[in-house]
């Protein structure tokens, strides 16, 4: 028997325990290098001579993760295609790209992703290859390092994928040459386009990966259906065949039947039994397997139907022309379209993995009704024909002892029927149980990553904050591709905590299984015997103590496999967020460029420069400015221009001594209240010599950890007050020089007549950090006629004593001089003080300076009044 029908007796397995022994965590050391057969779909499991249940279920389970993930991230590249397309045509139906350059950016796109998914389909198909000799049998360690590094490898696509995306966006930016108020707000378009890809995949994975799971525990029951058809026939004809023993024992002690003859008779009809036995089941084997191979070809059929009638599908609905405004509904429309094709297959494999194990249960069923006749005709014959030869009984008592056979089997049939129903509910007990476990985690999972992804928004809007220098939509930029990569990678993370959950199980899968089959052999044994002697008790007591110990082992064991794979999950989220730094940084980096050219640009407009052109110009032509009166009036502003820089250097160094004493002050304060806080806990008896090693070193490390904590938000402070402060000084400083410049421009305009009119303008800097007004600048206005004009009267009695000055100067001198500003004005006076698009002060002075040099002769000349009219 136990060569024939090694496929049918649970008890032959090399590796199943007894009824009262279970393997040890020695006996398993090498579990994990144990091969097993490698199956592609649930039907071929059903048709294993010789498998573990747990491993090649889990497998599948893997198998299907690895699809769905496959499936999505097809998805998703589909999606951002498509996407960009609508935008591209967007640019292309308003003239701004050529149908030239449009085909070219969505070819290089699409070359380009292809690329991506062939570097990742050849590193798993290296990592398949890797390890694996044998293609038909797998084991426990090859499975854990063939997912571990395909989570790499999958971590690796998605940093690539995502910067592909960021150089395809500016690559289109770049050539199509739109201004950067109109790429930023593309980008962030984009953006919020792929976030919401992102929650509807999430959605759809959480959703489908519940469906996984579902269907692992529904395998098992159809598994389980089937084993325990495959354990009850040998069972029933053991008890069958004992049955037929205790009526030979019977007329072996009345002297009808010789010991010899006995062991004759029993040796006869059990070689006979087992011998048809053997042959029918090995023809039910080849009928399974001929069934389940031409399921498969059936299936196989129907998914290519399907998958050609999906991709034309997908075809029809991306040829369609979507506008910019309706990326929306193409998102929920191909989102559908995918999870519909999803579950038309998915409801495909489940209605014929349940055809599949309906049809061999009926197979075993037709088996057990065989091999029940066969027994039956083999005791008829024994009874009815050996038995009158052999004894001396007749033929009307071997037909008692038939029919007392048949009625003595009666009750032995309901007593088996009894354990079958028994052990079934058991095993729907241990299912539920795992589905509360498998729901327990699937909680704390959710409850981490939203942890996670607060904590990570926490972190992102700090380093924003700290920045205070961007634009509203420059930060909400940032924060968006923040939360559009850490959805990704969330994403990722919850199939590799699926998928570590599995292989978990599978290590776990041979004690639990080994520990399930005593328990349930306990609590038959104990129901079935209630009346029981001293021995038997003592037995039950030893077994319950027994089962205790290996309960208490399974426990530890499963805490030692999840924290090894949580602490192997928390190292992957490590790496995958050190990913999501180095994006975010580049992506602030680039944001803080294109502030940084916003800034200058909008500086060297608002700088007044044809202004000051105008002005120098003028200057340099008027004849009411003497070289001493500029020289003076140039020297002036030099020295304010000095005691503004000295006292900022001033102002400077003195914040940074309080804010050093504050930092000192505020440490001193802490350290205080953290000994008081220490005393109070050593006077509350905290931190007696009672408590544990383990609670004194936890309460150290938490002191420690809060006293790091603290010095870090200390020190965080203080860099906040230094950097406000120094932010405050320097548009202190900047409003102060931009004053000065202000008050030697309009001294010079007074100085020389310049009849211009000043335009005021606020500035936003004035105004501290963070708040929004206009900084109050001076820009030229051409002149306007005569009548309008005024000139810029300044109160100060230095301006008055250079009008008076100028109002000294001959008319004599006034001649030579406009000859000579004429021929100044011939030789060339552009290009004086623009220098990389901003003004230079001393550059104005400068210029000035050496003019009044060249034109006047003589400082001490007598010139003649103004005139009255405001017109050069």
């Amino acid at each position: 028997m136990s060569g024939s029908l090694g496929s049918l007796s649970q008890g032959d397995k090399e590796d199943c325990s007894s009824s009262t022994t279970i393997h040890s965590t020695t006996s398993d050391d090498r579990f994990q290098a144990r091969a097993f057969l490698k199956v592609a779909s649930f039907p071929e499991v059903l048709t294993c001579e010789s498998f573990d249940v747990k491993l090649c279920l889990c497998s599948l389970i893997l198998k299907d993760l690895m699809l769905l993930d496959t499936e999505l991230r097809k998805e998703k590249h589909v999606m951002f295609i498509q996407i960009f397309k609508i935008y591209l045509t967007d640019f292309h139906r308003k003239k701004k790209i050529t149908d030239g350059l449009l085909k070219k950016i969505l070819l290089n796109q699409e070359n380009d992703f292809g690329e991506l998914q062939k570097q990742l389909d050849s590193r798993l198909q290296n990592t398949e290859m890797s390890g694996g000799h044998n293609s038909e049998f797998q084991t426990l360690e090859d499975i854990e390092r063939k997912e571990r590094e395909y989570s790499e490898h999958v971590i690796d696509n998605m940093e690539a994928f995502w910067k592909q995306t960021d150089k395809a966006q500016q690559d289109f930016l770049d050539q199509s040459k739109c201004s950067s108020a109109k790429a930023t707000k593309i980008m962030m378009d984009l953006t919020e386009k792929m976030i919401a890809v992102e929650s509807l995949l999430s959605e759809s994975q959480d959703l489908q990966a519940m469906d996984i799971q579902e269907r692992l525990f529904n395998w098992e029951l159809m598994v389980k259906m089937i084993d325990s058809l495959k354990s009850s026939i040998p069972e029933e004809c053991k008890g069958r065949l004992n049955t037929v023993s205790n009526i030979l024992d019977h007329l072996t002690v009345k002297n009808n039947l010789s010991v010899r003859q006995k062991e004759e008779l029993l040796t006869d009809l059990h070689k006979a039994f087992w011998e048809q036995l053997a042959h029918y089941s090995n023809e039910c084997m080849q009928q399974s397997k001929d069934l389940i191979l031409k399921r498969l070809e059936c299936r196989a059929k129907k998914k290519e139907e399907f998958r050609r009638r999906q991709e034309d599908e997908q075809e029809s609905l991306l040829n369609k022309t979507f506008l910019s405004e309706d990326v929306h509904n193409f998102l929920k429309a191909y989102h559908e379209l995918m999870e519909k094709h999803w579950q038309a297959q998915w409801d495909l494999e489940e209605e014929d993995d349940c055809e599949s194990a309906e049809a061999v249960a009926d197979l075993y069923k037709e088996l057990y009704s065989k091999a029940s006749h066969a027994l039956a005709e083999l005791v008829t014959e024994l009874f009815l024909q050996t038995l009158p030869v052999v004894t001396s009984l007749s033929v009307r008592e071997c037909e008692l002892l038939k029919e007392e056979w048949q009625e003595n089997l009666v009750p032995q049939l309901e007593k088996w029927e009894n354990h079958r129903q028994r052990r079934w509910k058991l095993f729907q007990e241990q299912l539920l149980q795992e589905k509360e476990l498998w729901i327990t985690e699937y909680a704390l999972s959710a409850v981490m990553q939203k942890h996670l992804s607060e904590k990570q928004e926490k972190i992102i809007q700090g380093v924003v904050s700290r920045l205070g220098c961007l634009s509203d939509e420059s930060v909400s930029y940032i924060l968006q591709k923040h939360r559009l990569l850490l959805c990704s990678v969330l994403r990722r993370l919850t199939f590799r905590r699926v998928g570590m959950a599995a292989l978990a199980r599978m290590r776990l899968s041979r004690k639990k299984s080994s520990l399930q089959e005593l328990r349930e052999q306990h609590t038959l044994q104990k129901g079935s015997s209630l009346c029981q002697d001293e021995d038997q008790w003592q037995l039950q007591k030893a077994v319950e103590s027994h089962i205790r110990e290996e309960e208490e082992k399974l426990e530890e064991e499963t805490q030692e496999t999840n924290l090894e794979f949580h602490q192997q999950l928390v190292t992957e989220i490590q790496e995958a967020l050190q990913f999501l730094q180095q994006h975010m940084e580049q992506v602030i980096g680039q944001t803080l460029l294109q502030y940084a050219r916003g800034e200058a640009e909008r500086k060297s407009s608002d700088d007044g420069q044809n202004f000051k052109e105008k002005l120098v110009e003028s200057a340099v032509e008027s004849v009411y400015g003497t070289s001493n009166n500029i020289s003076r009036l140039v020297q002036n502003y030099y020295q304010q221009l000095g005691k503004i820089t000295e006292g900022y250097e001033g102002k400077k160094l003195q914040h940074l001594k309080s804010l050093q004493a504050e930092r000192n002050e505020r440490i001193r304060l802490k350290s205080k209240e953290k000994e008081l806080a220490l005393k109070e806990k050593h006077t509350k008896g905290l931190l007696n010599v009672s408590s544990t090693v383990h609670q004194r070193v936890v309460l150290q490390q938490n002191k420690i950890l809060a006293r790091f904590e603290q010095q870090q938000q200390i020190r965080l402070e203080s860099l906040k007050q230094k950097l406000l402060g120094l932010h405050h000084l320097g548009t202190e400083l900047e409003n102060q020089l931009r004053e000065a410049e202000q008050d030697f421009v309009r001294e010079l305009a007074v100085l020389t007549r310049v009849p211009l009119t000043l335009k005021k303008k606020l500035s936003k800097r004035s105004k501290p950090a963070g708040e929004k007004a206009n900084s109050k600048r001076q820009t030229i206005q051409s002149p306007e006629p005569a009548e309008k004009d005024e000139y810029i009267q300044e109160p100060h009695g230095k301006t008055s004593g250079l009008c008076r000055e100028k109002s000294q100067s001959s008319h004599e001198g006034e001649t030579e001089l406009r000859k000579n500003s004429k021929m100044l004005k011939k030789k060339g006076s552009s290009g004086l003080i623009c220098m990389n698009g901003k003004a230079e002060e001393s550059g104005i002075c400068n210029e000035l300076w050496t003019n009044k040099l060249i034109v006047i002769s003589s400082p001490n000349e007598k010139r003649p009044p103004p005139p009255k009219s405001n017109s050069i």
